[in-house]
């Protein structure tokens, strides 16, 4: 494994980051964090809505033994864990009631690193750092990281984050071969504020990793889970977009990479990137990711990379944004 600074930041992460997002299932969790511990990942990845808590309870179960100093746990907030008005958002109720949950599902007195997964239109932004102001004097979290915002809402976030000494030092965008978007605006804007990238959804929910390369469904991939999981992969499933990925398949064998280790070492050939989060449903996958780090890819076979997906790359900065109106977690894209 290697590890970088995030950001300018002191934070030191993995390359390779462990997230439970579509795989929390008890079943399988603690063999795959064992994994993980394993080859060296520190960076652990959770979030208080996910299956409703259940996310980080299973993470908390597979991380027992673990030392806690070895470990840099991250969670996060914005959508609500129970059906009532006032959960949700990032207001300063819900920040404090969410987190709090958070810590006594993980079993922990902190969070070293707390991700607001999604900007909050009715909730003044103000308010937001105040209350992330309170948390990190009390020492309940370390550092602060946005997810899906755009570089306006960074940089606001940015000048806030300064005035209320929170140390906002992370970004979350979905970034891979084929969802280039935070490359215009994003990435610079957080260059200059110092902001390091914690990448997600870097094998388009396992298409780049080659999963469905023949068009169908393997009963144990993400394809075959949940509704959300169903939604967020099965739009990507058709004959053009499959027959420009599977020749990668030969880029990433000529390379002596998976094509799995393919997709994520693309994504850490950019400086600005800390951390690939991935997420695994067994612990032979957790290794496999793993050998992706310290790779360096030769100018040839990132040539080859723009070739082969051409015009199915996504590059349109107005794609990185969280609509007005209330959401909940149906948000599609590669």
């Amino acid at each position: 494994m290697q590890y970088r600074n995030l950001g300018r930041s002191g934070l030191v992460v993995s390359e390779i980051g462990y997230g439970n997002w579509l795989t929390h299932d008890a079943a399988g969790a603690e063999a795959c964090v064992r994994a993980a511990v394993e080859e060296g990942v520190t960076l652990f990845h959770t979030a208080a809505a996910w299956g409703r808590g259940a996310a980080e309870t299973a993470l908390a179960r597979a991380l027992a033994g673990t030392p806690r100093d070895s470990i840099v746990l991250s969670t996060g907030v914005f959508w609500p864990e129970e059906d009532a008005p006032s959960q949700g958002r990032l207001s300063r109720k819900s920040l404090f009631a969410s987190l709090h949950a958070s810590l006594r599902r993980l079993g922990t007195d902190h969070v070293d690193l707390y991700h607001l997964l999604r900007f909050d239109y009715q909730t003044p932004l103000e308010e937001t750092f105040l209350a992330l102001s309170d948390l990190v004097r009390q020492g309940k979290v370390h550092y602060v990281a946005t997810a899906e915002w755009t570089a306006e809402q960074i940089q606001h976030a940015a000048g806030l984050a300064e005035r209320h000494r929170v140390p906002l030092v992370g970004n979350q965008p979905q970034y891979s071969m084929l969802w280039r978007v935070p490359e215009a605006q994003v990435l610079p804007a957080c260059e200059r504020l110092g902001i390091g990238q914690l990448a997600a959804v870097s094998m388009a929910q396992g298409l780049l990793a080659g999963r469905y390369s023949d068009g169908r469904v393997p009963t144990d991939s993400r394809a075959a889970g949940g509704e959300l999981a169903r939604a967020l992969v099965w739009p990507l499933l058709h004959d053009e977009l499959l027959g420009r990925i599977e020749p990668l398949r030969g880029v990433a064998e000529h390379s002596g990479l998976t094509m799995a280790q393919l997709a994520l070492a693309w994504v850490l050939q950019n400086r600005l990137v800390g951390t690939v989060i991935a997420g695994a449903s067994r612990p032979e996958q957790v290794r496999e990711n793993a050998r992706a780090a310290g790779v360096v890819l030769d100018l040839d076979v990132l040539s080859q990379v723009d070739q082969l997906l051409g015009s199915f790359v996504q590059t349109d900065p107005r794609l990185t944004f969280t609509p007005p109106q209330y959401r909940t977690m149906d948000h599609v894209a590669l």
